[in-house]
């Protein structure tokens, strides 16, 4: 049968496409529009459902989950309870780590902290954030965020992709779908990452995931800027390459790539002339954006001294007002070394003296930029603290264990209300009694403020329309901490 004139196709389907001339026009339709896209790079994906208040973001993830009862929770009884078992009705069916499971007691551990009000809204603030409080007028504290994952890795990668399994595109990639790159010479997503002062050894890992585009084009992908050295890697010519030669090669392994599509149909190949291209432009784009040489000695003192030494949380504060200056549309700050199940006063007084002036002067940096009303600042992590003690509990030392139920995040600028707090805890900070936040909830919100409907906002993806906030999953914008 095979041999058979009836079945036998010499001419294949693809054959026929390119010597009919029609393959070659089809190609150089895509050709064309990819070239247009590159030119025109601040032409959404996706364009916005309704007028954004925000056009660009700024997350400052603390990765290992802070203790919200020593800094924005503030539980003046907790000093009644002190060193008392948590009561069982508080702590009812909740489901703990293997950190505490088999302690014997959970006894009470109120904060070492003072806290005081700040500003005219008169939120109260930890002693250890003295330089946040004095914005606070513009920030609006959620206290009621929750989620389901207990653990490190899965409660990142929820709060980064939406879903505790990997794979997900994450949240900076669907904004970079949806909100295009304004840059010709930057990409529009990009990770920065910190290390803590805390003197216990942080082993929580970081992978590219957290940041990966997932379903979504390649050219979603965050790209990662490395803290010394050359922010990217490979980004200085050998001494023997003229930028002529290196753009006769560019154009060269472009035309490569250009005939590698003719034969597969990749569209990824296309992707990859596109990364090339925007390798070669960000040859004097980057040197130029992490020299800082053209920031006054006002601004390093605002951000502080650290801000002057790369890789550090200060610094990569000033790198991230500085990207969206120039058309970056959502840059992700890791700061890592929350992860305090013990000697936590120590180590979280370390750890805010690494974050507290560098946040409060990129709220007030942006505010004087004219910047703050259209650019969304959010602060968050992927979990809480116990209020009670893991392992012995001392007068000035204690540690806490993960807890799922209720943590603490804060929202700057683009659309959302300054000055005020959400959401409201028990006495004992352990459950939530007014306005519960899924993490689902806060990924609708910044969708909201960026311009999209988040049950709207799609991508289709093995028969589904996915979404940030899950395809069948409940998420609800917070309007009342809408501006």
């Amino acid at each position: 049968m095979e041999n058979s004139p009836i079945f036998h196709h010499p001419l294949s389907r693809r054959s026929f496409l390119e010597s009919s001339g029609l393959g070659t026009a089809a190609m150089a339709t895509l050709l064309a529009r990819s070239g247009e896209a590159a030119a025109k790079s601040d032409e959404p994906t996706h364009p916005s459902h309704f007028v954004p208040r925000a056009k660009r973001a700024i997350c400052l993830f603390q990765s290992g989950g802070p203790s919200q009862l020593d800094m924005w929770d503030y539980k003046p009884r907790l000093e009644e309870f002190r060193g008392q078992d948590l009561p069982k009705s508080v702590l009812g069916e909740q489901r703990l780590t293997r950190m505490t499971i088999d302690q014997k007691r959970l006894p009470i551990a109120p904060s070492i902290f003072k806290f005081s009000q700040a500003g005219e809204c008169g939120t109260w603030v930890s002693s250890v954030l003295p330089n946040t409080a004095q914005v606070v007028d513009d920030i609006c504290v959620i206290r009621s965020l929750y989620t389901e994952a207990i653990n490190h890795d899965p409660g990142i990668t929820l709060l980064q992709t939406g879903s505790q399994q990997p794979g997900l595109p994450s949240i900076g990639s669907w904004l970079s779908y949806g909100l295009g790159c304004e840059s010709q010479v930057l990409p529009a997503f990009v990770v920065l990452i910190s290390n803590g002062s805390a003197q216990r050894p942080d082993v929580l890992p970081l992978t590219q995931r957290l940041w990966g585009n997932g379903f979504l084009e390649p050219k979603h992908q965050g790209v990662k800027f490395r803290s010394s050295g050359d922010p990217v890697l490979y980004l200085n010519d050998p001494a023997s390459l003229s930028s002529d030669s290196r753009r006769g090669l560019t154009e060269r392994i472009a035309r490569l790539n250009r005939l590698q599509y003719e034969r597969s149909g990749d569209p990824e190949t296309l992707a990859r002339i596109a990364q090339y291209e925007l390798a070669f432009r960000m040859q004097s784009s980057v040197p130029e954006l992490a020299s800082r040489s053209d920031e006054s000695e006002a601004t390093f003192n605002l951000y502080g001294e650290k801000s002057r030494q790369a890789g550090t949380y200060a610094s990569n504060c000033l790198m991230a007002r500085r990207m969206i200056e120039r058309g970056v549309r959502f840059v992700q700050l890791f700061h890592r070394g929350w992860d305090q199940h013990n000697v936590l006063p120590a180590d979280l007084s370390r750890q805010c003296g690494d974050i507290d002036q560098a946040d409060a002067a990129l709220i007030t940096d942006l505010k004087q930029r004219g910047m703050l009303d259209d650019t969304l600042v959010i602060w968050v992590t992927e979990f809480g603290r116990t209020v009670y003690c893991q392992g012995k509990l001392q007068k000035d030392d204690y540690g806490r264990d993960h807890h799922p139920r209720s943590f603490c995040a804060w929202m700057a600028g683009g659309g959302i209300r300054g000055g005020m707090t959400y959401g409201k805890t028990d006495d004992y900070g352990y459950n939530i009694l007014e306005n519960p936040v899924h993490v689902r909830d806060l990924h609708a919100t910044i969708l909201h403020c960026l311009g999209f409907d988040h049950k709207a906002f799609t991508f289709p993806f093995q028969g589904l329309q996915q979404r940030l906030t899950g395809v069948q999953e409940e998420a609800h914008v917070l309007r009342e901490i809408l501006a």
